[in-house]
């Protein structure tokens, strides 16, 4: 059996939908760079339009996950934070959200679950056929630094450090 990466990277979105191919978009800048540092061989990247039942087994046997996702709501730039399982699976089995794959993870298996975190990027304009706009593209930027900083030195407490640096933050950039 070949081991697995200790760190599993979940990015989802749809690159035909606007500012929901952020996730995307990271995760190929975040492929690249991981490439130049070194470091690919710590982490497994993983993309989809979106989270569904099977990735639960994709966070089997890690040391560390990380959700990424555009989110239309969510503060500027991006809000980091942890995620837990949570106690309901709704009855379908597409769009799960990463709290619910934690849950689905726990069913079937008995090792503990892998500290888990959720990157959420703030997206603009989620319309069928538009380029992500610049607003959420510096968004996208004001993460992928933190990304940086998370890939680089991938261990639960540091990251456990940056969510509480990270407190929403607003970003000025006009579209």
């Amino acid at each position: 059996m070949v081991a697995r990466a200790p760190v599993v990277v979940l990015a989802c979105g749809n690159p035909s939908r606007g500012d929901d191919a952020l996730g995307p978009l990271l995760l190929e800048r975040l492929h690249d760079w991981l490439l130049t540092t070194g470091l690919a061989g710590r982490h497994e990247l993983i993309g989809d339009c979106q989270w569904q039942i099977e990735h639960a087994l994709d966070l089997a046997g890690r040391e560390l996950v990380l959700f990424i996702d555009a989110g239309a709501m969510t503060p500027a730039p991006f809000v980091f934070e942890p995620v837990q399982a949570s106690s309901h699976v709704g009855p379908g089995s597409h769009a799960l959200s990463p709290a619910a794959l934690l849950s689905v993870l726990a069913r079937i298996s008995s090792d503990p679950p892998p500290a888990a975190f959720v990157l959420a990027v703030r997206g603009e304009r989620f319309e069928l056929g538009a380029a992500p706009c610049c607003r959420a593209l510096a968004h996208a930027e004001a993460a992928f630094a933190l990304l940086q900083n998370l890939c680089g030195a991938a261990s639960a407490a540091h990251w456990q450090t940056l969510v509480q640096r990270h407190a929403p933050q607003s970003a000025g950039a006009a579209c």
